[in-house]
């Protein structure tokens, strides 16, 4: 069975899409590959892509490096001929040592041709849609290369294309047209760290290891300075106008790691009226229960509070700040992916 991808993590090394979009403006024509199915070991999920430019430039990868130059040699043809082709490469075939995967792993590629007429408006939507992070869903036809794009806010999105906005998973389908492939063009996974306090800096650390983009919220300028977190974007600003301004998109996991209450209330506030996928908060069993009263002298109902992680992270026995940031993290990811998490048993 064909895996599928979750919710992309990070932006790649290179801006596929971006030089896909440059070079299709320069030259008139870009081929673009796509990892529609895996089996194995494959080292590169479904929905990774390859731009390769008609002057041989690329971006991108759709194997980490074993199979590139293979598809692009391939596509030299697509380039000229403009036909669409599924590429297949695995342990079973010929070319496996040849190109790389004698590990046991197996890939499906579509390689197709982008035309400046119809190309450019794909990937100015697509660019857009990253970049307000709204994300986009397309579905591409592979007897004929036939697209259908959808944006997350369309009416009457087609069940299949919704979940996808949900769950971030691309895959390859059989359905009566033939085979189709769903590609799920999901923004990076972000954390939004409310507190510039010893944990949160070291979540940060760990959550750019781990690919994460992370954003940093505290109205108290000691605190919050470039200094003290290095490579994040840090707002010294009280949450609800710094949250105004990321806004708390399904995308966005929300740490209260303040640990003061008017400053995580105010966050809190903020998170329980948005759609953001993650809400967790630091603090003991007992002071949660006084935050849920607050909250709950400010309107929010049962339902909208059990939303919040409390105390915050997967119970994994943590103690010190390293191995909360750690816990922190841990319950982030599986939000992402979609599991659920044991909850922490223990205070923060």
């Amino acid at each position: 069975m064909a895996d599928t991808c979750e919710i992309t993590v990070s932006p790649a090394k290179h801006d596929v899409l971006g030089s896909a979009r440059e070079w299709l403006a320069r030259d008139g024509r870009v081929a673009l590959a796509t990892v529609i199915e895996t089996w194995g070991s494959a080292p590169v999920p479904v929905g990774g892509q390859l731009a390769i430019a008609a002057d041989g430039g690329f971006a991108g990868s759709v194997s980490g490096g074993c199979i590139e130059g293979e598809v692009i040699t391939e596509a030299e043809e697509i380039l000229a001929s403009g036909k669409l082709k599924v590429l297949e490469f695995g342990v079973a075939d010929e070319t496996a040592w040849r190109v790389g995967l004698p590990c046991g792993g197996r890939v499906k590629i579509l390689l197709e041709r982008l035309d400046r007429d119809g190309g450019l408006a794909i990937l100015d939507r697509a660019l857009a849609a990253r970049d307000g992070r709204r994300g986009l869903v397309v579905r591409t036809r592979l007897s004929d290369g036939l697209r259908q794009v959808y944006e997350r806010d369309d009416s009457d999105l087609p069940a299949d294309v919704a979940a996808r906005f949900r769950t971030g998973k691309s895959s390859l389908q059989e359905t009566p047209d033939g085979a189709v492939f769903i590609h799920a063009l999901i923004p990076p996974a972000r954390i939004v760290a409310i507190g510039a306090t010893h944990i949160a800096q070291l979540l940060a650390q760990i959550a750019l290891v781990t690919g994460y983009e992370i954003v940093v919220v505290d109205p108290r300028t000691a605190f919050a300075t470039p200094e003290r977190f290095p490579g994040v974007r840090v707002e010294a600003d009280w949450p609800e106008a710094a949250l105004a301004r990321l806004g708390l998109d399904p995308y966005t996991a929300l740490a209260v790691l303040a640990h003061v209450s008017h400053i995580d209330d105010e966050a809190l506030k903020a998170a329980l009226r948005s759609d953001c996928l993650y809400i967790g908060a630091l603090g003991s069993s007992r002071n949660h229960a006084k935050r849920l009263e607050r909250l709950k002298a400010a309107g929010f109902s049962e339902a909208e509070l059990k939303r919040i992680k409390s105390p915050i992270g997967i119970e994994i026995g943590a103690q010190s700040p390293a191995e909360i940031a750690l816990a922190v993290m841990a319950e982030i990811v599986h939000a992402v992916r979609g599991d659920k998490p044991k909850k922490v048993a223990a205070a923060a």
